[in-house]
């Protein structure tokens, strides 16, 4: 015999992704898409062309390379 309890609970003590979305940073970085920017982060910064936008997080080319930075990560944006 199955005992449903432990089956329904089993399957909603799953570890789930949760992802906020900053719908106000997202669109401010979408509308400047293609310009130079330096995104401060946690972590450092970074200076670069923005090349895609989503709603997690922000593609900079950079000296021949491509950096995914997460939305969450950034302090303040600045275009030069």
């Amino acid at each position: 015999m199955i005992d449903d309890r432990n089956h329904y609970n089993s399957e909603h003590n799953r570890p789930q992704m949760i992802a906020n979305v900053d719908p106000f940073v997202v669109q401010t970085l979408q509308s400047i898409t293609g310009s130079n920017v330096v995104i401060e982060t946690t972590r450092g910064n970074v200076r670069g062309s923005i090349s895609d936008v989503k709603p997690d997080h922000v593609v900079i080319q950079a000296h021949n390379a491509s950096f995914f930075v997460r939305i969450q990560e950034i302090v303040w944006i600045m275009p030069v």
